[in-house]
Formats: structure tokens, sequence, C-alpha cells
């Protein structure tokens, strides 16, 4: 790993990012990259945080559907307020590049990802994306999973070699509980469905405490490092922050709650890239 001083400086204002390689028409959120991917489909990632300094970079996997409806200014339409999505800036200040990757071109509709998580067609995408921002940023490569991003994260993980294996792996709050024989047979998938022993990478899985998600229960977040043949490996629960009101449901599995880590971004942020850097969250 190189370049552990910078990644272990959090900038205080991240308004002096320094952004290269954007069209001007992407003044805000990144570059626009567009990939041919499986069956004739393209996929679009946004490439943002480009500066001299930059140590590593950082492929993120957003939850639900994963279908951002990128702009063509590199922003989300969709999902603005998942945590990963929200920590970009974080990540920037301390010296990592992002890659905010969109869902497929034919999987824009409702269900999104939805089946499509745990093949070896998406990890293979992914796989594209990770090898170009290795091309373009000339930096490792680390990716980073939530909620049901986390299952693309691990089927990537256990699946990839070569330029287009990422290496490192961040899961926050990943999908450990699916619902069998639902009315959409995919509700099933969860990070278990993936060969996980085949992970042998760096692996940082973090869960929060009071996270009512009914897919996300945080006692079980553990269990995936169990599972992985990690190089280094790490399991942290979070606590404090806002709390959450209701009990268990699916309400509770949006970004802005402790699903999402909500008012603890700063230091999640920090903890993420202390473990990326070589460290301990």
């Amino acid at each position: 790993m190189t370049g552990g001083k910078s990644l272990l400086r959090f900038a205080a204002a991240v308004g002096a990012l320094t952004i290269a390689s954007i069209s001007p028409a992407a003044a805000t959120c990144g570059e626009v990259v567009t990939l041919d991917t499986h069956d004739g489909t393209t996929t679009r990632y946004s490439l943002a945080g480009m500066s001299a300094d930059a140590s590593v970079a950082l492929v993120l996997l957003p939850g639900g559907g994963g279908n951002l409806k990128l702009k063509d200014n590199g922003c989300p339409r969709r999902y603005k307020g998942n945590s990963l999505v929200r920590k970009q800036a974080l990540f920037h200040g301390a010296g990592l590049v992002t890659a905010l990757v969109d869902a497929p071109s034919d999987r824009q509709g409702e269900d999104g990802l939805g089946g499509f998580r745990v093949i070896a067609d998406h990890a293979n995408d992914i796989g594209k994306v990770i090898a170009d921002v290795r091309r373009r940023t000339g930096l490792p490569v680390w990716l980073a999973g939530t909620s049901r991003g986390t299952i693309s994260a691990t089927n990537a993980a256990a699946r990839l070699s070569g330029p287009a294996a990422p290496d490192g792996l961040v899961l926050t709050s990943p999908l450990t509980s699916g619902r069998d024989r639902a009315f959409k047979l995919w509700v099933a998938d969860t990070v278990f469905s993936n060969d996980l022993h085949e992970i042998k990478i760096p692996v940082l899985v973090v869960v929060h405490a009071d996270d009512k998600c009914v897919r996300t229960p945080p006692n079980l977040g553990a269990r995936i490092i169990r599972k992985t043949n990690g190089l280094r490996e790490q399991a942290v629960t979070v606590t404090g922050g806002a709390g959450w009101d209701g009990g268990e449901s699916l309400k509770a599995c949006k970004g802005r709650s402790p699903h999402g880590f909500i008012g603890q971004e700063d230091e999640v942020a920090a903890g993420i890239v202390r473990f990326i850097g070589g460290g301990a969250y």
C-alpha cells in the first residue's frame, strides 16, 4: 500500500478538493465514464476526487436497486441519501479517489440489480470498472458496498482475479438476512449467497448497533469474516448517533437512519480510511 500518510489526513476543508479530467458539464460530482459490459450493455460510473496526492481509489456500490440514474454531471438522480454517496467528499479529503457505479443499462427498471447481484456477469462488470479505474488512476483499487451493495461487492471479491480484482473490501450494513419464498425470489439473496471463503483480500465489516433494518441485523456482521479468508480482517460495531424510534422494519433500511450511520459520517469515513491505510478502524 502506498501513500499511507496522505490516507490518514482528513482535510477539514473539502471545498478545496481538486478534481481532474472533468468535462465542463461535470463541475460538481465527477467525470462520467461509460464502459461496455455484459451482453451489449453499458455501465456508467462517476470518477471524482482525482488529485496529485491521491493514494487509493474506492469503487462505491450503493444499496437498494443500485440504479442511481447518473446525470451527465456525475451526480445521482436516485439514492442521494445513501451512506456511501454522502461520504464521498470525506473520502476525497482523505486522499481517496471515488468511482460511484450505476446499474448497467439493462438494469435501470424498478427492480434495478435485483436478481443480478449474485451472478458472474455482474461480478465481471464490476471487474471492468475496477480495471478501468486502476488504469486511469494508477492506484490500488478497493471495493466498498453498503446494504444490498454488499451482495455485489462480495460477489465480485470472490470471483475476480488479476487487474480486475479489488485490493481490499469494505462492507457497511451488510445484507445478511434474506426472505425465502418471497414473491420476488431475489429477496432471498444475501452476502452468504456468495462464496465468501474465496475472498482473500483485506476485509472490513462495519455495522451499527441500532440498525433495525430487517435485512441487515447487526449481530450477523461478524459472521462474514468468520467465512472469508482475508489477508487482514476486522468487524466493527458503531454505537451512538441519532438512533431509531421504530422497531425492526423495511422502513429502517433507509440511508438517513442508523442503517446509514446518519450523523456519524465523519467517524465512519475516518475509520474506513484508517483500515484502508493499513491500520485498525
